[in-house]
């Protein structure tokens, strides 16, 4: 039975996902996304075409293959312009997508930037993470220009080293973070239900663990990031989800012995 009409409707954002890997877990998101919103438009931009999960749901375009994250960033901040008509874009990862619909708030759509807020830096610019974000079409277009470095994650680039250049030259209005945790949480723990979700250690918990471990195993070895193979093997241990567990373990051991022979 194909899901009931979603009674969020966002006619000027387009839902994207960039993506070489996690493939059948980025469909997932996306046709979660897709479950519990109405977008303007939808696309999967990868150079394969998408799951059997996204047909007649999606359009595919095809790219390049993303075959690093330093390809990633270069693509979200050099190309994702030239794919999005729409006001707004609603970038989503393969661990991370909208979470509680009801908690759309039409203030979200005010900024060029919004993303859940990150703890480990301090000063004004906390804001955001950019798993889970929202992106003006005029952010996607500024961030063409900029003089990026080979070696910066595309969301710090644009929130950190660039944020200034891009509030002065371009007038870009980034979310304040009040607003941001409201719109997606990561790091910090939501205060109520957020419109949306980015991380793994996140993700666990609003999935079933049996799903969550079969989500796991299908990962390329190198998606999920050493940390978080112990923090999620730690927090499926307490709660007794075994197979989880067992799944996590298995992959950290892989990781670590491909570490060692490189």
């Amino acid at each position: 039975m194909p899901p009931a009409d979603p009674a969020l409707v966002l006619p000027d954002v387009t839902l994207v996902a960039v993506t070489s890997v996690a493939r059948e877990a980025t469909a997932r998101a996306l046709a979660l996304s897709l479950d519990r919103a109405r977008f303007g438009h939808a696309l999967w931009l990868s150079d394969e075409s998408p799951p059997d999960a996204l047909s007649g749901r999606i359009e595919w375009r095809p790219i390049a293959p993303i075959g690093s994250r330093q390809a990633y960033s270069r693509f979200m901040l050099g190309e994702l312009h030239r794919h999005v008509a729409t006001r707004h874009a609603l970038c989503v990862q393969w661990d991370g997508y909208v979470l509680n619909p009801e908690s759309w708030d039409p203030a979200f759509g005010e900024f060029d930037y919004i993303g859940a807020p990150w703890p480990q830096f301090a000063g004004a610019h906390t804001v955001g993470n950019g798993g889970f974000s929202l992106r003006s079409r005029r952010l996607l277009e500024a961030c063409a220009e900029l003089p990026i470095r080979a070696a910066e994650a595309e969301d710090v680039a644009i929130c950190r080293v660039h944020r200034t250049l891009l509030e002065e030259r371009f007038g870009l209005r980034f979310a304040p973070p009040a607003l941001a945790q409201r719109f997606a949480h990561e790091r910090i723990p939501p205060a109520g239900p957020s419109f949306g979700f980015h991380g793994v250690f996140n993700l666990v918990r609003q999935t079933a663990p049996r799903q969550a471990a079969t989500l796991i195993a299908g990962l390329e070895p190198q998606v999920m990031a050493r940390n978080e193979h112990r923090e999620i093997l730690a927090w499926a241990l307490r709660r007794g989800h075994w197979r989880l567990a067992w799944t996590v373990a298995r992959r950290w051991r892989r990781l670590l012995a491909q570490t060692n022979e490189s």
